[in-house]
């Protein structure tokens, strides 16, 4: 069940369809190749879900598993092929097997569940006990992860520009958050709310990454994605939430464009309006406000920006603005006119988004 009247699943990829674009007018055949081949995948997928949408799709039952405070996990292997979901290759509680994708796919599942259930008391990406399902090796060089609205797919990257997409546990964090916005406040993915979803994803999936290392706030390196790049490539990660627009500068990738601050702001018709982009300024607040607040950054700025993806307030459409103006809500009404609150003010001002 959602805040805004019905689901509105959305197809959503870790890698921006302007980095896939910049990789594949490369010269090099062997760059080139495998991000067309993502990019017509890519949008095969878009127009499916789409068309699962408006056509309507079966509904995916909760389990048990929301009496029992453990996830539902299941593996499956497309063994390079496009079929979804492929064959099962790992069920909850089975032992560890021989393929560290799947055990990584596995685990990330289940750090994933651990961190919203006992940071914020929510049983799976649904609330409810949604069943976790996730799929590996996905098609041959397929430079991308998604959540297609029922499930996670995992590309074994191309091996020159792109590794597993299981190796980063934030990456898999960031695509289970699309679920939970998907079931909560369902933010329209264009312009400024599908930036805040994308924020949202890389918010929690960030903290998903911290909860398991069990980082504080000023230990964290904040990048999303680091691991992911081939040791070719000149950068770190896709995005960094301490500095956004610095975590790659690369021959072949091109300069990460993101801005960290209303000033930098992209207009762009492109990536559904720049949601990839213009994602940065309110990453870079909520990395502020964690930063001032110290200690583990899931729990007081976490809470904060759970309570107001989850409380019912949050419109589809929203704007940074309104999103700002939330977060100010959120902090007095659960900690009162203290440093939490003033955080929030002085981050946004900092963004340059009104809070007020």
């Amino acid at each position: 069940m959602t805040t805004n009247g019905g689901f509105e699943p959305v197809f959503c990829t870790i890698v921006p369809p302007h980095v896939l674009d910049k990789l594949a007018q490369h010269e090099d055949p062997a760059l080139a190749g495998p991000a067309r081949q993502t990019l017509e995948r890519d949008a095969y997928e878009r127009t499916h879900r789409r068309l699962t949408t408006v056509i309507g799709a079966p509904a995916v039952a909760p389990s048990d598993a929301a009496a029992t405070d453990k996830p539902q996990r299941t593996i499956y292997d497309a063994r390079h092929r496009q079929d979804l979901p492929g064959k099962k290759v790992r069920g909850e509680s089975d032992k560890p097997g021989k393929d560290a994708t799947v055990n990584r796919a596995y685990a990330g599942l289940g750090a994933t569940f651990e961190l919203y259930l006992n940071a914020y008391a929510r049983h799976s990406i649904n609330g409810e006990g949604l069943p976790l399902d996730a799929t590996v090796h996905f098609d041959e060089n397929y430079n991308n992860a998604f959540w297609n609205g029922e499930q996670m797919v995992f590309g074994d990257g191309d091996g020159e520009i792109f590794l597993d997409f299981t190796i980063p546990v934030d990456v898999i964090g960031h695509e289970l958050t699309h679920g939970v916005t998907q079931y909560t406040a369902n933010l329209t993915y264009f312009g400024q709310s599908g930036a805040l979803n994308e924020s949202m994803s890389d918010v929690f999936g960030s903290l998903i990454k911290q909860y398991t290392l069990g980082q504080t706030a000023a230990e964290a390196d904040w990048l999303i994605g680091a691991g992911l790049l081939a040791p070719r490539v000149t950068g770190t990660a896709l995005r960094s939430m301490k500095e956004p627009g610095s975590a790659y500068d690369d021959d072949a990738l091109g300069k990460d464009p993101q801005p960290g601050t209303m000033d930098g702001y992209v207009r762009t018709g492109r990536d559904n309006g720049g949601v990839h982009i213009n994602s940065g300024i309110p990453n870079h607040a909520f990395y502020l406000v964690a930063q001032a607040l110290g200690g583990h950054a899931w729990e007081r700025a976490g809470q904060i920006w759970y309570d107001v993806l989850t409380g019912g307030e949050l419109k589809s459409e929203a704007s940074f603005a309104d999103f700002a103006k939330l977060t100010v809500a959120g902090a007095r009404g659960r900690y009162g006119e203290g440093e939490e609150l003033q955080s929030v003010l002085k981050a946004w001002e900092q963004v340059g988004v009104p809070s007020v």
